[in-house]
């Protein structure tokens, strides 16, 4: 019977690691990094087919002591009162428009224009203004009721 002594540093088992030369490892390397890429684009295409729509501005009309603004969806809003002029941001689309409203026997000018961060709209007035609003949605569509008021 043969032993497993050394001559000339011919051994009868494989030296290092025996997995080095196995087929399989590198197989397996290709189908996991396959899959973990088919879940990217998988996960990429849902979200790209389950994305929301933009919150557009769909059209502004003026009413008694404020405005009525129409969104296609709800708008995300940011409201800020500076020196009595009345600035409110939103995050949506929309094209610029302007025009006045009629406060408390006083007329007020206001501005619907697009910025990077989304639509700013300003009131702006003789006097120190005011505002608050309130949203529902009808038809669909969102409505913001912009009301300004006196300070």
């Amino acid at each position: 019977m043969r032993g497993t002594d050394s001559e000339n540093d011919r051994h009868s088992t494989a030296a290092g690691d025996p997995a080095a030369g196995d087929p399989l490892r590198r197989i397996r390397r290709r189908f996991f990094g396959s899959l973990v890429l088919l879940g990217l684009l998988f996960g990429s295409f849902l979200g790209h087919i389950f994305r929301p729509e933009p919150v557009e501005l769909l059209r502004v009309e003026p009413i008694a002591s404020g405005l009525q603004l129409w969104f296609n969806r709800e708008a995300e809003l940011y409201s800020q009162d500076v020196d009595g002029a009345v600035g409110m941001l939103f995050q949506s689309t929309g094209s610029a428009d302007a025009g006045r409203v009629e406060i408390e026997g006083t007329s007020a000018a206001w501005r619907v224009q697009a910025t990077e961060k989304g639509l700013l709209l300003h009131f702006v007035a003789t006097r120190p203004l005011v505002a608050s609003w309130s949203g529902k949605k009808i038809d669909g569509e969102w409505r913001l009721l912009v009301k300004v008021r006196s300070r």
